[in-house]
């Protein structure tokens, strides 16, 4: 079997699962079905095998595909390589079905927002499966056959259909000690300790303008990619955080942290809910609907996010 292709990367698995699952049902939508995914998802796959090969997999008719000489003998290999991969017993079976919603998102929205909220999601009022990927690389949904995302940022991404689900209004955190150290008083007194950014210094360079004083961040400073750890250095005495309500309410009512300064300025991040362009699935629809009511959105506003063609 001869492969044109110009590069030596190797080929995305879920690029050769879903040519298995088209070659093995020879239908594109029976392949979508089965790997709970779009008929457009399955297409682009197959459309990127045969790029990579330099040649055609499946002869597309009417009633479906049927595989092509050089696709049946990749099948032949594929198969094998996948029985492989199923000898080890202790690999983990990912759930599919009508009602499984991939739904991805960064750790610490994951951890502090959708966890709390999972149990809800779920079982409310009937029940849906959610598979919960991390997304830290703002990923092409439609191509990783993801339903939905929920992130930070300050707009919209191109090739999403996007609605904001809510705001955050920020406010200085500490640990207890350190927050009866630092007392109440004069912004300014806020600089005499370390400040503890995530992965930008936006939200505190916000907060400060709003106390018309320029922030810039200083070496005594402490920046984690990660809001978990901001949180846990902040809770450890490392430095003041900002609270990202909502996503701090647990913290804040377990009192490993606590207010360190009253006044709350509107972030210039906010948070939002992303879908693929095209049609969703009735299960991700839904999803959207209970994730939108515990976001407080309005109902008109996801039922325009759900109907949008892009």
């Amino acid at each position: 079997m001869t492969m044109d292709h110009s590069s030596d990367a190797m080929l995305p698995l879920e690029t050769l699962r879903a040519f298995d699952a088209a070659a093995r049902t020879g239908s594109f939508s029976a392949a979508a079905e089965k790997l709970n995914l779009t008929h457009g998802a399955v297409s682009r796959q197959i459309a990127k095998l045969e790029d990579w090969l330099g040649l055609k997999v499946f002869d597309r008719g009417a009633r479906g595909v049927s595989l092509t000489i050089e696709g049946n003998r990749l099948h032949l290999r594929t198969t094998e390589a996948f029985a492989l991969i199923s000898s080890n017993s202790d690999r983990w079976i990912e759930p599919r079905g009508t009602a499984v919603v991939r739904l991805t998102s960064i750790p610490s929205v994951s951890g502090l927002w959708l966890m709390p909220r999972m149990a809800a999601l779920e079982n409310n009022p009937s029940r849906l499966r959610i598979v919960l990927d991390v997304d830290i690389r703002q990923a092409d949904l439609a191509d990783e056959g993801i339903d939905l995302s929920i992130r930070c940022g300050r707009g919209r991404i191109p090739g999403r259909v996007s609605v904001q689900l809510f705001e955050e209004h920020v406010f200085p955190v500490a640990s207890p000690d350190l927050a009866r150290e630092i007392g109440r008083g004069d912004p300014a007194r806020l600089l005499k300790f370390p400040l503890i950014n995530d992965s930008d210094a936006s939200a505190w360079r916000a907060w400060f303008a709003a106390q018309d004083i320029d922030y810039r961040p200083r070496p005594q400073d402490r920046r984690f990619e990660d809001y978990n750890l901001v949180l846990g250095a902040a809770a450890h005495g490392l430095g003041i955080a900002l609270a990202r309500p909502p996503m701090t309410e647990d913290q804040l009512k377990s009192g490993r942290i606590i207010a360190a300064d009253d006044r709350v300025v509107l972030s210039p991040i906010s948070y939002w809910l992303d879908r693929p362009i095209g049609r969703p699935r009735a299960a991700a629809a839904e999803l959207a609907r209970r994730i939108a009511a515990q976001a407080g959105l309005a109902a008109e506003k996801i039922e325009d996010f759900i109907a949008a063609e892009q």
